[in-house]
């Protein structure tokens, strides 16, 4: 089946015992034992529960994974994945990174002995240089947050399975109707579902899935040992967000595109970050390897003032933290996505105080384009009149 099927009829869709079109929230905390001999499947809710069940089968469809997990949000999802790491283990992660994985990796997993290297991917002699004897895994994102980098996702994967390396890889940008990457051949699958696969900025949850049952076995350890669940309802929201991802998907990157365009001849924009276009170095090799380029792009202006200005004149999209909702947000990573990194730190990666990152929604074309023109006609008019 196509992803716009499978995202509606992975097998879970109507409940067995009523036949209703929605999989019940089944608010439990505790199921009772009719035979102690015979232990239930469900026995307690940290442990599993009907309706997170039905949703981790799902992403476990949808990525083509042997299992799926269901945490309290992105941030669980990407720690838990690492705690399956013993102390000692170190970890090789690409540079260009979400704030809050940069954090964890940085300055909590390094009390727990284990540390982490930070290099660009996109250079695979990097990748190569930086493996130690005692190195156990590789993290990347692709395309990038928030430039939009894009890394080579077989030739990394092959590259941890001759080295004997768990191969993981956060997929939130491109979701899995864009891209597929258990299908080339990486170990663990990680997605902020608060994002597009939640779609609607009313749930926080995160999601992961793996190749093998040993995985599965390690990765269901954390989740019930530490005991960081998503819970029914949003397990339920989460499912209803699924049900319209390929739409929402198709029609936020078709807007994405036009905007990147726009932004990218428009004289007070020094530089657009979006796979989409055909100057950007990693375009080919993100085709090859996903769907489409996606619904968030970057741009970044002269500095942090014409940021300002630009906010202030902007009436429709959100200026927020997070991505991927129905509707459009406009993010500062120097103030909201990665303020956890130093400014030094920032400033190396090239996330400067004028960049801006933008999650395209479902707002008509024309009307996100007419909004942008007359916020950066504001930023030109304030340049004049201060000349």
């Amino acid at each position: 089946m196509k992803f716009e099927t499978l995202n509606l009829h992975t097998g879970v869709e109507v409940d067995g015992q009523t036949g209703a079109a929605s999989v019940p929230i089944y608010q439990a905390s505790t199921f009772h034992q009719f035979d102690w001999d015979q232990p239930p499947e469900f026995d307690y809710a940290r442990s599993g529960n009907p309706t997170r069940q039905a949703l981790e089968k799902i992403i476990a469809e949808l990525e083509g994974g042997k299992a799926g997990f269901a945490f309290a949000s992105g941030m669980a999802a990407i720690t838990s994945v690492f705690l399956t790491l013993e102390a000692g283990s170190h970890v090789v992660a690409c540079e260009d990174i979400y704030g809050g994985a940069f954090r964890a990796l940085s300055q909590i997993f390094p009390r727990l002995g284990i540390t982490t290297t930070f290099v660009d991917l996109t250079d695979l002699s990097q990748l190569e240089k930086a493996v130690r004897p005692e190195t156990k895994a590789i993290y990347i994102e692709t395309p990038s947050n928030p430039q939009l980098r894009v890394i080579d996702l077989k030739a990394v994967a092959q590259f941890a399975k001759e080295k004997g390396l768990l191969s993981i890889v956060d997929n939130t940008f491109m979701s899995p109707y864009l891209q597929n990457p258990h299908a080339l051949g990486w170990d663990v699958v990680i997605h902020s579902a608060t994002k597009f696969i939640g779609g609607h900025s009313d749930v926080v949850a995160g999601l992961v899935t793996v190749n093998s049952e040993e995985l599965s076995q390690k990765v269901y350890q954390i989740q019930n040992g530490f005991g960081s669940i998503l819970g029914v309802h949003d397990s339920w929201l989460v499912m209803r967000g699924i049900k319209t991802l390929s739409a929402r998907m198709k029609q936020s990157q078709e807007t994405a595109q036009k905007l990147a365009a726009y932004f990218d001849q428009h004289p007070l924009v020094k530089q657009v970050y979006y796979p989409g276009l055909a100057h950007h170095p990693g375009a080919l090799l993100h085709q090859s390897q996903a769907k489409g380029p996606g619904a968030v792009l970057s741009f970044e202006l002269e500095s942090e003032e014409a940021v300002r200005r630009l906010v202030e004149h902007l009436r429709l999209p959100l200026f927020a933290v997070s991505l991927g909702a129905v509707e459009s947000i406009l993010s500062y990573p120097a103030r909201m996505s990665h303020a956890a990194m130093p400014r030094e730190e920032r400033h190396a990666r090239g996330i400067s105080d004028g960049l801006l990152r933008l999650s395209v929604g479902l707002e008509d074309t024309d009307d996100l384009i007419a909004d942008f023109d007359q916020a950066l006609a504001a930023i030109a008019a304030a340049a004049s009149t201060t000349k």
